[in-house]
């Protein structure tokens, strides 16, 4: 039986849910389409490259779920190739569950959520934690700040898909704000200066 790369989330249960609930006939025709893809297009590397914040899940053999955020500088999230992402495991609290639930189970998935463009992206795949590869670790590595990174996860693309943006709230980053109100700041710090100028000349 052909598979195709949605069907990585939507199983015959799912489906079944579908079904009954009205959607399957909609999603039968996005299967037939043009559906999700199984690899990085230009346009999905561009958005990786741009986020600073994505959530890791995993789970145990068992099935026990686990999700994990990372964060770091716009672009440490690094496309590899069309089927692989990678990042530098930096230091955390030890706890180590991921990487725990990786060594024994590689179904892994990213979420990925843009608050200012209000696009949200999900990837379905496998991963690994690599520790012996440090020329791969040194590349992947933050250089922004006192950053120890210990190991690195890749992640092998299955699936991915980006959802519509209803009910993702408009947020912005420090940084992004800070940016924007900077011109601001000067502008009203030189007309500061100008008034006081006036007032000591009268």
């Amino acid at each position: 039986m052909k598979t195709i790369p949605s069907d990585i989330a939507f199983t015959p249960s799912v489906k079944a849910q579908q079904e009954k609930r009205g959607s399957r006939k909609a999603y039968a025709r996005m299967e037939e389409g043009d559906g999700w893809t199984d690899f990085v297009t230009t346009d999905l590397a561009a958005f990786i490259h741009s986020t600073r914040s994505f959530y890791l899940g995993t789970a145990s053999a068992e099935g026990q779920p686990y999700i994990q955020h990372r964060g770091g500088p716009a672009g440490f999230l690094h496309v590899l190739d069309e089927k692989t992402l990678a990042f530098a495991d930096v230091s955390g609290n030890r706890q180590y569950i991921t990487a725990g639930n990786l060594s024994e189970n590689p179904r892994a998935y990213i979420f990925i959520m843009d608050y200012a463009r209000q696009v949200r992206v999900k990837l379905w795949g496998m991963a690994k934690v690599v520790e012996d590869d440090d020329e791969l670790l040194a590349r992947l590595r933050p250089t922004r700040g006192n950053i120890r990174a210990e190991r690195i996860i890749v992640f092998t693309v299955k699936a991915w898909d980006r959802n519509c943006p209803q009910h993702i709230p408009v947020l912005f980053s420090q940084e992004d704000v800070q940016a924007a109100v900077a011109p601001l700041h000067q502008r009203i710090a030189t007309l500061e200066a100008e008034l006081a100028h006036l007032r000591s000349t009268q």
